[in-house]
């Protein structure tokens, strides 16, 4: 059943990439709603699949993989409930290429990380640091976006991407939306991991906990530069960035580490 549902999945996903780009090179024209639930079907088994991986008579199952394909389905969610609203599809295009490398990894590679029991409490912090690096995953790929429509317009290279993306000031306001949501999630990931971790040295978690804090720094930096002097475009581009590099580090770092080459 998990091969199954892995492999539709990444089917289902690359046929909704392959028509996005299509779409966004202006060679097929469809209603959005069709590459939409190309994009479901593929979320549905997606979801099937970290399911399977994650439950496991033991318990929990959050190894590496494992991690990575449940971040990668949070993101998908998010960007197809997004959709709906508002005309945010050409993130498709760095979305589920992302989503088929981590379902078709946590589905057919083996891990020795052992599932167990999670208290209610580290359970709680743990989605709360899904939720938080799934968003800000989302932030960078509309930072990039943000910077390469800035740049178009500014050399009044208007097809194309530029052609297909909401207006720049729009694309701006739903970034920010992004980054506030993202940081206000990181925060309460923060906190309740001080609540409910009782020895973050005899955990191995110190240094994830010292990135995540410079992280949270970081996109605060940005916030505040965004309010007082307007920061846009390139230079949220690269603090976006800055901050994400920083997460990635603690949150998949500190796994890699442990579980990989420890």
């Amino acid at each position: 059943m998990l091969i199954l549902s892995t492999l539709l999945a990444v089917v289902l996903y690359a046929v909704a990439t392959q028509f996005q780009w299509q779409i966004l090179n202006g060679n097929r024209k469809q209603p959005r709603w069709r590459n939409q639930a190309i994009g479901w079907g593929a979320f549905v088994f997606h979801s099937l699949a970290v399911y399977l991986v994650l439950h496991q008579p033991e318990g929990i199952h959050l190894g590496f993989l494992a991690m990575g394909s449940l971040v990668s389905w949070l993101v998908v969610a998010i960007v197809l409930l997004s959709s709906i609203r508002q005309a945010i599809d050409n993130l498709f295009i760095g979305v589920f290429p992302i989503a088929i490398g981590a379902v078709l990894l946590s589905g057919v590679v083996p891990e020795e990380s052992i599932a167990r029991n999670y208290d209610a409490g580290l359970i709680i912090h743990i989605l709360l640091s899904v939720l938080a690096y799934s968003i800000l995953t989302l932030a960078v790929l509309q930072a990039v976006l943000v910077s390469r429509q800035h740049s178009a317009l500014k050399h009044h290279h208007t097809r194309g991407l530029v052609s297909s993306l909401p207006p720049l000031q729009t694309m701006e306001r739903l970034l920010f939306e992004m980054i506030w949501s993202g940081e206000m999630l990181l925060t309460a990931a923060l906190i309740s991991g001080m609540l409910f971790i009782d020895d973050l040295f005899a955990q191995h978690l110190i240094h994830k906990t010292v990135l995540s804090i410079l992280a949270w720094c970081l996109y605060a930096t940005l916030i505040c530069g965004r309010l007082f002097f307007g920061w846009r475009s390139h230079t949220a581009t690269r603090w976006t960035i800055g901050g994400f590099v920083l997460l990635a580090l603690a949150f998949f770092g500190s796994k890699l580490v442990l579980e990989w080459l420890i």
